[in-house]
């Protein structure tokens, strides 16, 4: 067994720094994340473009790079005959997670008749038709889920209107189209969370962009990282009632087990984007058939938060726990939350795949090596 001593395991990378980020930044003690420099609670009064331009490139756009990217996401924002037959040979109840791995690695990017007129270059210009063309990848998975044929179409000019449009299968609202925008900015980036760490590792071996984006999604899809939504909606739906939620949420300390949604790797007070959230679930379930969800939700982390009070934790929901009322109220089935989330996450893939191309060094981080001393089989044998 290996002796040294003069090394400390941090199980997790807790508190590790590992590289340098000028995307975005996590401040858990203050309960603070902004993208560039900018507080996401001032960006999510933007158009969702402006900050997607803003996370990729570092500012926000002027009026002609707007235009410009607005024209991108909405005229490259199909699927080809070759992908609809790849989603066709997919079986229909693939869960969207899976079926995002398994597609767009091998989506259709074609950069031979895009122009380049803010020179970005080949990578950012490929990253760009990804993000473009993930509504539709989604949408058409669900039509076929659903026993529909697969039937896009790109009416609006909005990039989220497309997609409530083809994934529902009826007319954007204003209101659908705002709330979808926020919710999406707010999940857009992170710094260096699981997913978006394993796409650097990958993306610093010269891996190929989409190849580095879907081992990212392969990260988001665990339920400690991106499907905490979808298992915080299931809770809530097995718990039934408000007045069932601080009876579950005693037994479930008492187990000591995880209550999904509750608490942050990062954050010391407050999840900023759960402040920015968790109003906007309230005012969407207000008055309707969601109206007992968002209360037993509310329930849980009231009594979830006071137990913790009592233990000397100040604890309190992240931004994944009241999302799945928002996904709710707008019509989206549970199995696309995480799926959602890889839509817009996939924007800070994108910005941190381009940041490793700046200075790029291959991930190798060194193991303690903690197993059995030198051995011979001939000594196994002896024994």
């Amino acid at each position: 067994m290996n002796e040294r001593v003069d090394f400390k395991v941090e199980k997790g990378l807790a508190g590790v720094y590992v590289d340098t980020t000028a995307i975005a930044d996590v401040d858990g003690e203050r309960g603070r994340l902004s993208y560039r420099g900018y507080d996401v609670a001032d960006l999510v009064g933007l158009d969702y473009d402006a900050v997607v331009w803003l996370v990729l490139f570092g500012e926000l756009p002027d009026h002609d790079q707007r235009r410009w990217l607005g024209g991108l996401l909405r005229e490259r924002g199909t699927l080809s005959a070759y992908e609809i037959a790849l989603i066709e040979q997919l079986p229909a109840d693939t869960h969207p997670m899976a079926a995002l791995q398994a597609l767009v690695p091998v989506s259709d990017t074609p950069l031979a008749a895009l122009a380049d007129p803010y020179a970005l270059g080949a990578d950012a210009l490929t990253g760009l038709l990804l993000i473009a063309k993930l509504p539709a990848l989604l949408a058409a998975q669900h039509q076929r889920h659903s026993g529909r044929p697969i039937a896009l179409a790109q009416r609006y000019e909005a990039y989220h209107d497309n997609f409530i449009a083809n994934f529902l299968g009826e007319a954007p609202t204003p209101q659908q189209r705002a709330i979808l925008d926020i919710t999406q900015i707010l999940q857009m980036e992170h710094s260096f969370n699981a997913g978006t760490f394993t796409c650097r590792v990958v993306a610093s071996t010269l891996a190929s962009l989409k190849s580095s984006v879907a081992a990212g999604y392969g990260a988001l899809s665990g339920p400690l990282h991106g499907g905490a939504d979808e298992a915080a909606l299931a809770m809530a739906q097995a718990i039934g009632a408000p007045e069932r939620a601080e009876a579950f949420v005693a037994d479930q300390l008492a187990a000591k087990q995880k209550i999904m949604g509750m608490g942050h790797r990062e954050y010391r007070t407050v999840d900023p984007r759960a402040k920015i959230l968790k109003p906007l679930a309230a005012q969407l379930c207000a008055g309707t058939p969601h109206e007992n969800l968002f209360r037993i939700l509310e329930s849980v982390e009231s009594a979830f938060r006071a137990a913790m009070l009592r233990s000397g934790k100040d604890l309190w929901a992240n931004v994944d726990f009241y999302k799945g009322a928002v996904y709710t109220a707008l019509g989206i089935e549970p199995r696309y939350f995480t799926a959602l989330f890889a839509m817009a996450r996939t924007v800070g893939y994108v910005a941190h795949f381009l940041e490793t191309r700046l200075d790029n060094k291959l991930v190798r981080p060194r193991a303690l090596y903690n197993g059995p001393a030198p051995r011979t089989p001939a000594q196994e044998a002896a024994s």
